[in-house]
């Protein structure tokens, strides 16, 4: 079972271009270690660029992870992949002006039901997140 902790080291290992960015992050000195959802935002971000970027390459190890967090994570680290990263991506993704869509591909297909959770929250044909799975979790 993936617990929390376990989170951030998972993507640093599949998305070596984070480390840059998640070097200066951790040492901000209002960082605290137990949030993994602004990591997971911080996180979030990052994909983002590089997709606006049309760096891609390490896409199919990210989404290996986030596939993993949804199958073999806890409560908390599960839900945290969909409300954390998954729920970030979308939105950052159309603040950037681009299609969350383009993510679609590259969703395992416990995340991609996860996905479509979120999309049918938000778009207002399912009234909570997970309303649409069998006994809704």
């Amino acid at each position: 079972m993936i617990a929390a902790a376990a989170v951030i080291p998972l993507f640093l290992n599949a998305c070596p271009s984070f480390r840059t960015r998640w070097a200066p992050y951790a040492a901000e000195p209002s960082f605290e270690e137990s949030l993994l959802y602004i990591h997971l935002g911080e996180f979030a971000g990052h994909v983002i660029e590089l997709l606006g970027n049309g760096s891609t390459a390490e896409f199919a190890a990210i989404f290996e992870v986030v596939e993993r967090l949804h199958t073999d994570g806890d409560s908390y680290v599960r839900e945290a992949a969909t409300i954390g990263l998954l729920e970030g991506l979308q939105n950052l993704a159309l603040s950037a002006g681009l299609d969350p869509a383009v993510f679609e591909p590259h969703l395992g297909p416990e995340s991609a039901r996860w996905w479509a959770e979120l999309s049918g929250f938000w778009d207002g044909t399912r009234p909570y997140v997970g309303a649409g799975l069998k006994g809704g979790s």
